[in-house]
């Protein structure tokens, strides 16, 4: 009996039988798992699956996989402060078909969990007893380091706190330094503030704090830490942050009338003739010799 002969109910079973009997070729195109590497999807290539990082092909690095990356919880999201389009490199998507065509988000980390580990436990909870109130907006815990995320009017009591309670004793400000970001609405400013317990062998803590464009004021801990006296006017002479309090907010490194804030990201870049006002260069004979 030919196939044309067999009755119709008959040949669906054939049918049925082929297709459970033999696996359907995979489609050409772009898929997200099996053969294929790269976007170019030749069945004759090995399956991609299993790559990760930097090996993965660019259908996965460009997208999120909430299921394998996981979600956090609510409270511990990573803080999106900007969102860029274009090329980045061969570690995230090496795609070349044309610019603006990958996007990257740039994150904070967000708020850790407790146990923090370490000594950061002890120290947000001394920091909590000393002052007698929450005074952190969260606490993150990155790559082995502690940030106590501060909002602005609470800075001098946090750090008065650190200073002087006799458990914590950050006697030290290691530094000053701002960053921006445009596009974080109302915290587009921000100042770290790194400091150091020798009492206690060398802990170390970051204090962030943050200001928005349209009322770039933070409070001055020169008072609490002198040698924040410089780092505070440089912060404020490439970044544009006022700090309250400050005994002698100047230029640093900028001349005096010099307009604008040069590291901020929306400072026009070249064009602009740069003097540096009272600086000179002495002859050969007047430069001190080590000789």
């Amino acid at each position: 009996m030919t196939e044309e002969e067999k009755p119709a109910d008959e040949a669906g079973k054939d049918v049925e039988a082929t297709t459970q009997d033999v696996d359907t070729p995979r489609p050409k195109g772009v898929h997200p798992e099996g053969p294929g590497l790269a976007g170019t999807a030749h069945t004759d290539y090995p399956d991609t699956s299993g790559l990760t990082g930097g090996h993965r092909p660019v259908e996965y690095t460009n997208v999120e996989d909430e299921d394998s990356l996981g979600v956090p919880e609510p409270g511990h999201e990573p803080v999106v402060v900007d969102q860029r389009r274009g090329l980045f490199g061969v570690r995230q998507g090496s795609d070349t078909s044309g610019y603006g065509e990958l996007e990257r988000r740039i994150e904070f980390p967000g708020a850790a969990k407790r146990p923090y580990g370490g000594y950061f436990d002890e120290v947000v909870d001394l920091l909590q007893e000393s002052t007698g109130a929450d005074l952190l907006e969260r606490v993150v815990v990155h790559a082995g380091e502690l940030t106590l995320h501060v909002p602005r009017e609470h800075l001098p009591r946090v750090a008065r706190a650190l200073r002087d309670d006799p458990r914590l004793r950050f006697e030290m400000c290691m530094s000053v330094s701002g960053y921006h970001f445009p596009n974080e609405a109302g915290r587009e400013l921000h100042v770290a503030y790194q400091l150091l317990s020798i009492t206690h062998g060398g802990r170390r803590l970051r204090l962030d704090v943050s200001a928005p464009d349209a009322d770039p004021h933070i409070p001055s801990i020169v008072e609490t830490y002198p040698a924040a006296d410089w780092h505070e006017r440089e912060t404020w002479d490439m970044f544009g942050v006022v700090f309250d309090g400050h005994p002698a907010l100047t230029r640093i490194l900028m001349p005096d009338d010099w307009v604008g804030h040069p590291q901020r990201k929306d400072y026009p870049l070249g064009g602009i003739p740069v003097e540096y006002k009272g600086g000179t260069v002495p002859p050969p004979d007047e430069r001190r010799s080590y000789n």
